[in-house]
């Protein structure tokens, strides 16, 4: 069995976005939106919900991925890896909300349907008035995101993610980073999210196409989410997310602590980019060799300018606004 993310009850402190993002690892916050509006309509019902949700729509158009029953929900790709498996609409939010009334009453052979990433500021701005976050900074923008049995295979975020559900269930299921190579993931630059994401099935560990998929499976972390509770998950931990009602929705936020120098908006997929341009093709004693001194420059925890006078330490010292305008200028940014 799949160990459980660790909770926060709703009864205990209230951690802070410093607290959750020190601990690095993923947390679930029992409770934390339970006395948001939007969470108390939906635990009463799907209707009393899309009815208030209804009301916040300004009819600013938005991105939906609609699939069809053969795909079983899942967002992908085509069998020969040459497309993805859903079409894209962008209509408002009350559309989507119509269209999946619609496929409520269908028995079998329902499409699934995604409604991705809306800006709540952009196409719900009331809804900003009467649910508040104050555990996140104001520049963390909110996001909706709503469908109905539709599950989102493994992939990861840069950025720092809390992610509260406000109608119906989700389960997340949830990887360590150094599980990248066991989750066989698809093309970086062709993918049918924002994000690359794991090509098999979490149930597909027999495969023989995915021999190691069986050990990423052995470090899954999983939790099941209903209205009013929230995950926090840190950059670049993989998660794979079923919804698993008719009607489904869930708000999310992502952050970058204001500590973070540069405030680039993809960093690490840069940098990953530069990497493989840089040093793939290299010999392998060669990849060896830069591995080594990426590691003493960047991923090891030793200072390795504290031999060298502050005053000339340069790009190696504290990544003040200078310094950050000097790498920058360095790699051509």
């Amino acid at each position: 069995m799949p160990t459980a993310i660790e909770e926060i009850p709703s009864t205990a402190p209230l951690p802070t976005a410093d607290d959750l993002v020190a601990g690095g690892r993923p947390v679930v916050l029992r409770g934390l939106c339970r006395d948001w509006p939007l969470v108390a309509l939906g635990r009463e019902s799907d209707t009393a919900f899309a009815q208030a949700l209804l009301g916040y729509d300004n009819g600013t158009p938005v991105d939906v991925l609609v699939m069809p029953p053969d795909a079983g929900g899942i967002v992908g790709y085509t069998e020969k890896l040459d497309g993805f498996n859903y079409k894209r609409f962008r209509v408002t939010l009350t559309q989507v909300l119509q269209r999946l009334a619609l496929y409520s009453r269908l028995d079998d052979q329902t499409p699934g349907v995604a409604m991705q990433s809306a800006l709540i500021a952009d196409s719900l701005p009331g809804f900003l008035d009467q649910h508040t976050l104050p555990l996140l900074d104001a520049n963390a923008r909110p996001r909706l995101w709503m469908g109905n049995r539709v599950t989102t295979p493994a992939h990861f975020d840069s950025s720092h993610n809390l992610a509260v559900v406000v109608c119906g269930r989700r389960r997340f299921t949830l990887f360590p980073p150094e599980q990248v190579r066991n989750l066989y993931v698809g093309p970086l630059d062709f993918a049918p999210t924002a994000a690359a994401i794991s090509l098999p099935r979490l149930q597909d560990a027999a495969d023989a196409r995915y021999p190691r998929l069986h050990e990423a499976l052995d470090h899954a972390l999983v939790a099941e989410l209903e209205p009013g509770d929230a995950i926090y998950i840190p950059p670049v931990w993989w998660h794979h997310v079923e919804s698993l009602e008719q009607l489904n929705a869930l708000v999310n936020y992502w952050w970058r602590p204001e500590a973070y120098p540069g405030h680039v908006a993809e960093p690490g997929l840069d940098a990953l980019a530069h990497c493989i341009l840089a040093f793939k093709s290299l010999p392998a004693a060669e990849r060896a060799a830069w591995k080594s001194l990426l590691d003493h420059y960047v991923f090891d925890d030793e200072d390795p300018a504290a031999h060298i006078p502050e005053a000339r330490r340069g790009i190696l010292g504290p990544l003040t606004p200078e310094v950050v305008a000097k790498l920058k200028q360095l790699i051509g940014r």
